[in-house]
């Protein structure tokens, strides 16, 4: 299964995929590009991954999740350009009851925001563009500066586009 799409999410397909008549409780998470960070106006956002690796963590986590609770975990991430608006990470959990549904599907997204190596650019109005996540080769805290971590480093194959050359 592919957790990282360059296209739309469909929600619907995702909420599909885990849905059966012996499942009452399907919860959901969107995560959705706004139009501001800290105060300062963006105009849209560029997701990178580290494919192959972002992908084997997926299923790890959809795994761990589908371990610790009764649940069936559908999750896809966007990646390349999005909007405002657009659905950059979305999850479904379903299960017998809502309390694992509910559980899960928080679960998986604290732990994508974590330990997922995907990295997001924000563009601002003003025409500045800055990674998200902190100090190059520091954990970055993420997007909110709240809650979970991921490598603040920008892709290799995106910082050697950006300087001219290799990255050091």
């Amino acid at each position: 299964m592919a957790y990282l799409v360059a296209n739309s999410i469909d929600v619907g397909a995702l909420v599909a995929l885990v849905q059966s008549p012996e499942r009452g409780g399907v919860a959901c998470f969107l995560g959705t590009v706004r139009n501001h960070r800290r105060g300062r106006e963006v105009v849209r956002l560029e997701y990178s991954a580290y494919g192959l690796m972002a992908e084997a963590e997926c299923e790890r986590i959809v795994a761990e999740a589908g371990s610790r609770w009764d649940v069936a975990v559908a999750l896809r991430h966007r990646t390349g350009e999005l909007e405002i608006g657009d659905t950059a990470v979305a999850i479904a959990a379903a299960s017998a009851h809502r309390d694992e549904a509910f559980l899960a599907c928080r679960y998986v997204i604290e732990e994508v925001k974590r330990r997922v190596p995907i990295w997001k650019r924000e563009v601002f109005a003003d025409g500045t563009v800055e990674w998200v996540g902190g100090e190059a080769g520091k954990q970055g805290s993420g997007e909110d500066g709240k809650r979970g971590s991921r490598k603040a480093d920008p892709p290799v194959e995106t910082a050697a586009r950006e300087s001219g050359g290799t990255r050091g």
